[in-house]
Protein backbone atom coordinates (compact mmCIF):
# COMPACT_ATOMS: atom_id res chain seq x y z
CA UNK A 1 0.00 0.00 0.00
CA UNK A 2 1.04 3.65 -0.01
CA UNK A 3 3.81 5.15 2.06
CA UNK A 4 2.89 6.56 5.44
CA UNK A 5 4.23 10.08 4.92
CA UNK A 6 3.44 11.78 1.64
CA UNK A 7 5.21 14.64 -0.09
CA UNK A 8 2.86 17.35 -1.41
CA UNK A 9 5.63 19.11 -3.36
CA UNK A 10 6.42 15.90 -5.19
CA UNK A 11 2.69 15.29 -5.66
CA UNK A 12 2.33 18.65 -7.42
CA UNK A 13 5.12 17.65 -9.82
CA UNK A 14 3.55 14.23 -10.40
CA UNK A 15 0.09 15.76 -10.98
CA UNK A 16 1.68 17.62 -13.89
CA UNK A 17 4.02 14.81 -15.03
CA UNK A 18 1.21 12.27 -15.34
CA UNK A 19 -1.09 14.77 -17.05
CA UNK A 20 -3.77 14.74 -14.33
CA UNK A 21 -4.25 18.48 -14.87
CA UNK A 22 -5.37 17.91 -18.46
CA UNK A 23 -8.74 16.56 -17.33
CA UNK A 24 -8.94 17.60 -13.69
CA UNK A 25 -7.63 21.19 -13.99
CA UNK A 26 -4.40 22.67 -12.68
CA UNK A 27 -5.84 22.98 -9.16
CA UNK A 28 -7.86 19.75 -9.25
CA UNK A 29 -10.97 21.89 -9.66
CA UNK A 30 -12.43 19.62 -12.33
CA UNK A 31 -13.37 20.33 -15.93
CA UNK A 32 -15.88 19.02 -18.43
CA UNK A 33 -13.44 16.14 -19.01
CA UNK A 34 -12.65 15.19 -15.40
CA UNK A 35 -14.10 15.27 -11.91
CA UNK A 36 -13.19 17.76 -9.18
CA UNK A 37 -10.41 16.33 -7.01
CA UNK A 38 -9.73 19.25 -4.69
CA UNK A 39 -10.19 20.74 -2.25
CA UNK A 40 -11.01 17.91 0.14
CA UNK A 41 -9.77 14.94 -1.90
CA UNK A 42 -11.16 11.48 -1.27
CA UNK A 43 -9.34 9.09 1.06
CA UNK A 44 -6.09 7.64 -0.27
CA UNK A 45 -7.40 4.06 -0.39
CA UNK A 46 -10.41 5.19 -2.43
CA UNK A 47 -8.19 7.25 -4.75
CA UNK A 48 -5.88 4.30 -5.37
CA UNK A 49 -8.82 1.95 -6.01
CA UNK A 50 -10.40 4.39 -8.45
CA UNK A 51 -7.19 5.15 -10.35
CA UNK A 52 -6.55 1.42 -10.79
CA UNK A 53 -10.12 0.64 -11.96
CA UNK A 54 -11.82 3.88 -13.04
CA UNK A 55 -15.33 4.33 -14.36
CA UNK A 56 -16.21 6.46 -17.34
CA UNK A 57 -13.58 7.67 -19.78
CA UNK A 58 -10.57 7.78 -17.46
CA UNK A 59 -7.95 5.22 -18.44
CA UNK A 60 -6.66 2.89 -15.72
CA UNK A 61 -3.24 3.67 -14.27
CA UNK A 62 -1.50 0.49 -13.18
CA UNK A 63 1.15 0.33 -10.47
CA UNK A 64 3.70 0.09 -13.32
CA UNK A 65 2.69 3.60 -14.41
CA UNK A 66 2.10 5.32 -11.05
CA UNK A 67 2.93 3.74 -7.70
CA UNK A 68 0.72 3.81 -4.61
CA UNK A 69 3.36 6.02 -2.95
CA UNK A 70 3.19 8.47 -5.85
CA UNK A 71 -0.62 8.51 -5.58
CA UNK A 72 -0.13 9.29 -1.89
CA UNK A 73 2.00 12.26 -2.88
CA UNK A 74 -0.59 13.41 -5.44
CA UNK A 75 -3.33 13.16 -2.81
CA UNK A 76 -1.14 15.11 -0.36
CA UNK A 77 -0.81 17.86 -2.99
CA UNK A 78 -4.56 17.92 -3.59
CA UNK A 79 -5.11 18.22 0.17
CA UNK A 80 -3.03 21.43 0.22
CA UNK A 81 -5.34 23.22 -2.22
CA UNK A 82 -7.53 25.63 -0.28
CA UNK A 83 -11.26 26.15 -0.65
CA UNK A 84 -12.07 28.94 -3.11
CA UNK A 85 -13.45 32.13 -1.63
CA UNK A 86 -17.24 32.41 -1.40
CA UNK A 87 -18.82 34.17 -4.38
CA UNK A 88 -20.02 36.97 -2.09
CA UNK A 89 -16.34 37.82 -1.39
CA UNK A 90 -15.44 38.24 -5.06
CA UNK A 91 -16.17 41.88 -6.00
CA UNK A 92 -16.51 41.23 -9.73
CA UNK A 93 -19.28 38.72 -9.09
CA UNK A 94 -21.19 41.20 -6.97
CA UNK A 95 -21.53 44.11 -9.38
Amino acid sequence: MAQTSSNADNGKKLFSKYGCYQCHGTQGQGTTAGARLAPKPIALAALIAYVRRPAGQMPPYTVKVVSDAELGDIRAYLATIPEPPPAKNIPLLNQ
